[in-house]
């Protein structure tokens, strides 16, 4: 079993502090892993106040197998709560229960449902780890502490960042005035006992991917439906656009990362005359690679989810207007026939409230939906270019280190 882990530094990974990580590989689908975040290195921001009412955290997670437990904190002024500081343990099933509650509920349609997280993925360096602990004979003491060291590091990269994205799920949703009253919310936070949140099986996952071809399909018949406001017109042309060229921004971003990756195996391979200062370059093009993807691809792949979510919000309000516009026909029917005209112009009404009530929340939520877009932007190309000119600089010191020594000899 794997030693336990914590985070102390906010910019540095601690090794796991096992005698050897061989017998750490070996084991390693029983590993247990534990991590303290530190807030500061967050890929996306969530602006919250201080004077919140609801305040959460993920201080530290646990990894079991292909499970990671998540302690969720909460600080709290709300009477709704039993308590105002606790604490609970949380599996990635429970935030796509939570998650899919949400989508669920009738009264959240106007809404920018935050996206769920993606599913904790720790196949590439546990299987990178196990076959670093199969090589470890043929290997010297140097290169093999040198690898060891590298593929922890990947390790708790990842780690790192499932547990960041897992928390910025819930930041969303706490400081939202809707989300933040939720009941689902509510247990999910204060709950004490496992929620017993199961998986689903293949009949359910057939049925979500059935749901999802109905909706495409949903999709291309209300999109003849004439939008009667501006507004949406334009922010659903704008959504269109802009997913697409994030998800190619978020293509080229991964190009660049590897190109950074692979110029760690080329700075590998050297002479003994230069080597430290290869040795020394190869680990800044790591740090490179890791705030870049860190910094922007994180931040691109993060929004590519949720301007989905703002587009699922844009079908939601035309399917509204698609059913107000049905009962409107379905009422002229009525009258012409002289046959339950009053159950018809309650259905009407009804379907033009709930139109009315999407069209007013999916304003707000949109017009947020921007502010909080360029707030993040911001932050992190500004964070990332810092990191750059800083990165630059070393490298620029690190190669006129590499020519002095090269002309001395």
């Amino acid at each position: 079993m794997c030693g336990c882990v914590r985070g102390e530094p906010a910019s540095e990974l601690i090794s796991i502090a096992s005698p050897s990580l061989r017998s750490c590989c070996a084991k390693l689908g029983q590993a247990r892993c534990l991590l303290s975040i530190s807030q500061s290195t967050c890929c996306v921001s969530v602006d919250l106040n201080n004077d919140t009412p609801l305040l959460i955290d993920i201080p530290d997670a646990l990894c079991e197998r292909d499970k990671v437990k998540f302690t969720i904190h909460t600080k709290t002024t709300l009477n709704s709560f039993q308590k105002p500081d606790f604490s609970v343990s949380r599996q990635h099933e429970d935030f796509i229960w939570l998650h899919d509650t949400l989508v669920e509920t009738e009264d959240y349609a106007g809404l920018i449902i935050p996206p769920v997280p993606p599913k904790p993925d720790f196949e590439s360096p546990r299987e990178k780890m196990h076959k670093l602990g199969e090589g470890e004979a043929t290997m010297t003491k140097e290169e093999y502490t040198k690898m060891k060291q590298e593929l922890e590091a990947e390790y708790l990269a990842v780690f790192k960042k499932t547990v960041q994205v897992h928390e910025i799920f819930l930041q969303r949703l706490s400081s939202h005035p809707a989300f933040s009253k939720d009941r689902n919310f509510q247990i999910f936070l204060e709950y004490d006992q496992d929620l017993s949140v199961r998986r689903k099986n293949a009949k359910e996952m057939f049925g979500g991917f059935f749901k999802n071809m109905v909706k495409s399909a949903d999709e291309v018949l209300i999109s003849g439906v004439k939008e009667v406001d501006e507004f949406f017109e334009q922010e659903k042309t704008f959504l269109l656009d802009y997913f697409g060229k994030i998800k190619d921004a978020t293509a080229k971003a991964e190009k660049m990362t590897r190109s950074h990756k692979s110029m760690l195996l080329a700075c590998t391979v050297t002479t003994p005359k230069i080597a430290e200062l290869l040795e020394k370059l190869r680990k800044l093009e790591a740090r490179v690679a890791s705030d870049q993807e860190l910094k922007l691809t994180e931040l691109f792949r993060y929004y590519m989810r949720d301007i989905q979510a703002a587009k699922d919000l844009l079908y939601r309000r035309a399917r509204a207007l698609a059913d107000y516009e049905n009962s409107n026909k379905a009422l002229d029917k009525a009258r012409l026939k002289s046959k339950d005209v009053g159950q018809a112009e309650e259905h009407q009404q009804q379907c033009l409230q709930k139109f009315d009530k999407l069209s007013e929340s999916g304003k707000k939520e949109l017009t947020s939906f921007k502010a909080r877009r360029v707030v993040a932007f911001r932050k992190n190309l500004i964070e990332m270019a810092e990191l750059e000119i800083k990165h630059a600089k070393s490298n620029m010191s690190l190669l006129h280190a590499c020519i002095e020594q090269l002309q001395s000899n």
